[in-house]
């Protein structure tokens, strides 16, 4: 399915009336008004609108920036975590450095963009489900459908509201009124997780298993997102079913080639359960429909693959996790002792040798690093494609650039950049790696290593490692599964745990994982005693746990949120 803006029109049209006294009578500018937009035409252009906020870009450049919502959280999922820094330079979009360095202000303009742009869509879910009922050309299968995608959406904005701010407003279509414009001004004082749940449950038990156009929510996205709102709240018995059900219905499983999760060319392939959609010149005034949320997020030089912008650039200890030992596995707790040999502070002319060591293959798809081929770009030179290797270190993002043989195909035609490959947002090694889990919490602990070892076979595939020109392992990759028997539940949970970051990495989950098993304050201050020695900025930066699990409300937001005087929101603890 295209992502399709809505055409303002649509609502302009709506507002005008015949030429009488009574245009004195104005309505309030927030209602969708007129029996013109009771229809199925109009019901169906405002859901594949709730689709198009999926990645957050909804409103002019000036309201807020397509990179504050991204679908993939590259800000709050990744760069506030240890899987990458913001990079660039320092005076480039210096709020993502606040929340970096746990600079945290309620003010900070990237909260507010995030807060808005999930009740933008929010909104729209709520749109197709007042309009609905007056749709009187809709079937009842069809109205079953849409109602089920718009649950399954509202769910879904809810639950990234959720895992940001933990304590917000859920609004649905009886609570928002489009005649009185304070209807939405609700306290944020109950926990909205039944809410989501029952959505995303609403859904689940409407949608087919399978849609005929790619990027519509099925039956199967509605039960994944649903278990993990489960596992969010270590509900494992009830996510284990969703899981066990997706798993058993034969529908998934995991692409032979780790990489083809990450290539436009093989967009919504057979692991993929729910994708964000991207496309190119398609007729959207700018490549707004491309990957816009990542826009900022590519090789800065380098006569390569773009001049913009040097962002999201991996960390050392991000690229230290791949390392394996002699027995092909990770090292758990040693990782971080010694670094992958890197180029920092050597120029792109002068001498340098890659790592000799063993890496897990996922490297080279995750990360750009010199002497590795970077796609199909050639290879990866160094210096020459960072904008400031001091500052945002010697490493490039890749899982979301495009390769060199996209380039007009699936890039867009005035930029580059805004390309069309999609955003996996949950694929079936998130349901392997889920069932992992829960299998740790219930004991059953050879259940959970089997799943981790289905996950380390694929990657040991030698077809999907990043080959040389001459068609050899780029680098000395090592990988294997475990093959001694789990026995110690600390050890197992941190092996689960562990391989979710080396599947995941760079895909803007890692924070919210850490803050879910309860261990974000722990492995954070771990990794900015030793970052701080290598990033100056990073320097004395503390995770403070009870505080930072959560970001803060936006202040704009309980200034507005005013009725009579009082805010109706308030700010979580801390800020």
């Amino acid at each position: 399915m295209k992502r399709t803006a809505i055409i303002s029109s649509i609502i302009i049209l709506s507002m005008l009336g015949s030429c009488s006294d009574s245009f004195l009578d104005v309505k309030p500018k927030a209602a969708l008004i007129g029996s013109s937009l009771e229809n199925r035409a109009v019901v169906n252009a405002l859901l594949v609108g709730a689709y198009s906020l999926l990645d957050g870009w909804a409103t002019a450049e000036g309201a807020y920036r397509s990179y504050q919502v991204g679908a993939d959280n590259w800000v709050y999922g990744s760069v506030a975590s240890d899987d990458a820094y913001k990079g660039t330079i320092a005076g480039d979009q210096p709020p993502i450095s606040l929340i970096e360095q746990h600079n945290i202000a309620s003010d900070n303009i990237y909260f507010r963009g995030k807060w808005r742009g999930m009740y933008d869509g929010i909104a729209r879910c709520n749109d197709v489900l007042q309009i609905l009922p007056k749709a009187l050309d809709v079937t009842d299968a069809e109205r079953a459908q849409i109602i089920a995608e718009a649950r399954f959406l509202r769910g879904h904005y809810h639950f990234e509201l959720k895992k940001m701010y933990n304590m917000v407003p859920y609004i649905d279509e009886t609570i928002y009124d489009p005649n009185n414009l304070e209807s939405t001004k609700i306290p944020n004082d109950v926990d909205i997780w039944p809410k989501i749940e029952a959505d995303l449950r609403a859904a689940y038990e409407v949608l087919p298993p399978k849609q005929t156009q790619p990027g519509r929510a099925s039956k199967w996205a509605a039960a994944a997102t649903l278990a993990k709102a489960h596992l969010f709240q270590k509900e494992y018995p009830e996510a284990k079913a969703l899981l066990e059900e997706i798993k058993n219905s034969g529908q998934y499983k995991l692409a032979d080639r780790y990489h083809d999760n990450f290539r436009a060319v093989t967009n919504n392939n057979v692991e993929s359960i729910f994708e964000v959609q991207y496309s190119v010149n398609d007729g959207a005034s700018g490549g707004e429909n491309g990957n816009i949320g990542s826009t900022l997020n590519y090789p800065y030089g380098g006569g390569g693959v773009t001049t913009c912008c040097g962002f999201f650039q991996p960390s050392q200890n991000l690229v230290n996790s791949f390392k394996t030992g002699a027995d092909g596995l990770p090292l758990l707790t040693t990782f971080n002792d010694a670094d992958v040999t890197s180029d920092q502070g050597i120029e792109a002319t002068a001498p340098f040798t890659p790592y000799a060591g063993t890496l897990d293959p996922r490297l080279d798809w995750t990360v750009g690093r010199r002497g590795i081929p970077y796609l199909d770009w050639g290879v990866h030179p160094g210096k020459t494609y960072v904008r400031d290797q001091s500052y945002g270190g010697p490493y490039s993002p890749k899982k979301h650039v495009m390769y060199r043989s996209d380039v007009g195909g699936y890039t867009f035609s005035g930029n580059p950049r805004l390309n069309a490959n999609n955003y996996r947002m949950i694929r079936y090694s998130h349901v392997l790696l889920w069932l992992a889990e829960i299998a740790v919490e219930q004991d059953q602990l050879e259940v959970a290593r089997g799943y981790v070892n289905d996950i380390r076979r694929r990657a040991a595939n030698p077809d999907g490692f990043v080959k040389t020109a001459a068609g050899t392992p780029a680098a000395n990759y090592l990988i294997n599964e475990y093959t001694t028997v789990w026995t110690d539940k600390d050890l197992a949970r941190k092996a689960v745990q562990f391989e979710q970051r080396l599947e995941f990495a760079m895909e803007g989950h890692r924070r919210f994982d850490l803050v879910r098993w309860g261990i974000a304050a722990e492995t954070l201050n771990a990794y900015y005693l030793v970052e701080g020695t290598k990033r100056a900025y990073l320097k004395g930066v503390q995770f403070v746990k009870g505080k930072h699990e959560y970001f803060p409300i936006p202040l704009q937001e309980i200034l507005n949120s005013q009725v009579k005087g009082q805010a109706t929101l308030t700010q979580n603890f801390g800020y």
